[in-house]
């Protein structure tokens, strides 16, 4: 018995550990494909004059699909919230949520018959572009950025990188009361200014050009008389900047992992609003 418990959870243990990408040796990918060949396929061959735009009884056919795909995979929200395995597990969710995704830029295309103007027609395709190539970019950094998160944490939580820089500045606080007051009050704004005050570009570029931590290292690294207890307060700066870059390192990393979020959801909403005035006003003129 011990060895057949340990024969299934080796073999389940490869399907744990499969990502949403190429969930069922990529099952959602060729799906996606399949159907774009063949509605790609119909569209060519379909007997309708004019060619096949989104008035003709294809352009409507093409527009239905994309409009039910639109609006099912914007359910992916909803259905994070239950936890479930078998064929219709979160993982299945979300590798066909991509690769139908992605599909719909040939369904919506065909759909157009090419034909774009300045109108709600229009607005909803862009958008849906939008939301798309914005998914491209969660796909991509959900794929390479918690690695990049893990291997920079090292073996340490959040809270313990945080409590890191705290016993620095204690020590840092201590070691600057002796020192002149120039220098000591370069130590002190070091100290005062927040490490975790910044705005989404200084996050997202890693840049602080008015860090304090540095201008005060700078500082110290440009006296070459210092005494020992000067080189001690420098090494303490080298220790604050280098626990603060790792920090950084880390919010940057996880402003680059969030960010698509707040042009993915936004778009997806917008895309639901003008896709509903698309359908409206074609029943409308019809």
């Amino acid at each position: 018995m011990a060895s057949l418990a340990n024969e299934s959870g080796s073999r389940r243990g490869p399907s744990d550990h499969e990502s949403f990408l190429v969930h069922k040796r990529f099952r959602w990918l060729k799906i996606a494909i399949a159907l774009c060949v063949i509605l790609s396929i119909g569209y060519a061959f379909a007997d309708v004059d004019p060619r096949p735009n989104g008035g003709t009884w294809y352009g409507y056919t093409l527009g239905t699909i994309g409009v039910a795909l639109i609006v099912w995979l914007s359910l992916l929200g909803i259905r994070k919230r239950a936890m479930t395995e078998g064929r219709w597990s979160l993982k299945a969710w979300t590798s066909a949520h991509v690769y139908l995704g992605l599909s719909l830029i040939v369904i919506a295309t065909l759909h157009t018959g090419f034909q774009l103007g300045w109108n709600v027609h229009t607005l909803a395709y862009a958008l849906m572009m939008l939301v798309i190539l914005s998914g491209l970019y969660g796909v991509v950094v959900y794929a390479t950025l918690p690695e990049k998160l893990s291997t920079n944490r090292g073996d340490m939580s959040k809270k313990q990188m945080v409590e890191a820089l705290g016993a620095i500045d204690r020590q840092l606080e201590a070691a600057a009361q002796p020192l002149a007051r120039d220098e000591s009050d370069l130590v002190i704004a070091a100290l005062e200014q927040d490490a975790f005050k910044a705005g989404v570009i200084a996050r997202l570029t890693n840049s602080y050009p008015r860090c304090r931590t540095e201008r005060a290292l700078a500082a110290f690294a440009a006296d070459r008389s210092r005494d020992e207890h000067e080189d001690r307060v420098f090494g303490l700066l080298q220790r604050r900047s280098a626990q603060l870059g790792q920090i950084r390192r880390q919010m940057r990393l996880r402003a680059l992992l969030d960010i698509w979020l707040y042009v993915h959801i936004p778009a997806t909403v917008a895309l639901l609003g003008a896709l509903t005035a698309h359908v409206i006003s074609v029943f409308y003129y019809w």
